[in-house]
């Protein structure tokens, strides 16, 4: 299905169009462009590469360079993404407090500016390792609401499950910079007009197909994986000849942001198994920055967001950078994928209802 056609909208019209149906309230739109506006400038310090001295590893005590809170190195982008959303989001009266997948703990508002109801966490730059290629990176952003009465927002206070979101979003920095936006009533998109510097509306209603012929998958992970994951790629990978009885094709960028792209602009499914490598870490990517608002933006769009074994968005969150497999993209596809791992698990009750809860 098309999405439906759209008016040549900015991004600002659009959130006053969100107000007035009751969709979102003022803090929150304030809290959206600031956001965007942040990551305007996150697009102009990647689109300059080389020439603004941002390539490469940010300096650090370690041998390697810096290392995050992930235990992962940090390049120069990363750094200066993390600040450019940190300062933008300080003053203005729309956030309770923030989390980055770079810092340990919570962002708290600095003293003498005022505060807000709202709880922000964000990835700055996803897929960085493709910076120095020159691939497309992105940012992601999960929006929820601070508990009443809570004035110093603690991590434990951002614990909260996909389902309490009040918004979700992605920018990709490729040859043209995207957003990518719900608040729980579809999925729309943005595009940058460089000339003007103002988001515009280019997809309204976004639907992923439910069936899929494209896959994304790390490949050279194959011989850590689970036993039904073993199957399920193999039968993608025999085509016609297989049991799925067609053809499927692979891509794979290493960024997860241009890889769900693809997805929301012409359906497939992401996978990110659990395997052996990353057992005792319980998957690779975060589930408060990551998977969270990508399910998010993809159950809006029609499609389907599992672990492998269940809903990523009922999951109860343990940690700010708890980590959890991700199995998204085109309902059917996913379907399938979780419905292997849930009957080698023996699990063959609780088919109906993953089944129910993804849609």
């Amino acid at each position: 299905m098309k999405p439906s056609p759209i008016k040549p909208i900015s991004l600002i019209q659009f959130l006053i169009e969100e107000r007035r149906a009751g969709h979102i309230n003022a803090e929150l739109s304030l809290l959206i462009e600031v956001v965007a506006r942040a990551c305007k400038r996150i697009a102009v310090a990647t689109n300059k590469g080389a020439l603004g001295g941002v390539l490469g590893m940010q300096a650090g005590d370690g041998e390697g360079g810096s290392i995050n809170v992930q235990g992962e190195a940090q390049k120069k982008l990363d750094v200066i993404s993390n600040e450019i959303l940190l300062e933008a989001n300080a003053w203005g009266g729309h956030l309770a407090a923030c989390a980055s997948e770079e810092m340990e703990d919570p962002q708290q508002i600095p003293d003498g500016y005022p505060k807000g109801n709202h709880l922000l966490l964000f990835d700055p730059l996803d897929g960085s390792s493709n910076i120095d290629v020159n691939i497309s990176v992105g940012t992601i952003f999960s929006v929820l609401r601070c508990p009443d009465d809570v004035t110093e927002p603690k991590a434990e206070h951002f614990l909260q499950p996909g389902t309490e979101q009040l918004a979700a979003g992605y920018v990709v920095y490729g040859p043209a910079t995207t957003l990518v936006l719900t608040f729980g009533h579809g999925t729309h998109e943005f595009t940058l007009e460089r000339e003007v510097g103002s988001f515009m509306l280019s997809r309204r209603g976004i639907r992923i197909p439910e069936e899929a012929t494209e896959f994304a998958i790390n490949m050279s992970n194959q011989r850590h994986w689970q036993p039904p994951m073993q199957r399920y790629i193999g039968e993608l990978l025999a085509g016609t000849t297989g049991p799925r009885g067609k053809d499927f094709n692979m891509r794979w960028v290493a960024s997860m942001v241009a890889d769900v792209h693809r997805i929301v602009t012409r359906g497939g499914v992401f996978y990110y198994p659990l395997d052996a490598k990353i057992l005792k870490q319980g998957g690779k990517l975060r589930l408060m920055y990551e998977a969270n608002p990508m399910a998010f933006i993809i159950e809006q769009a029609g499609g389907a967001a599992t672990t492998g074994r269940e809903r990523i968005m009922q999951l109860q969150p343990t940690g700010l950078h708890q980590r959890v497999p991700v199995f998204l993209g085109s309902k059917k596809e996913v379907e399938v994928a979780t419905h292997y791992h849930l009957i080698a698990d023996g699990a063959q009750n609780q088919v109906d209802d993953v089944d129910r809860s993804i849609g």
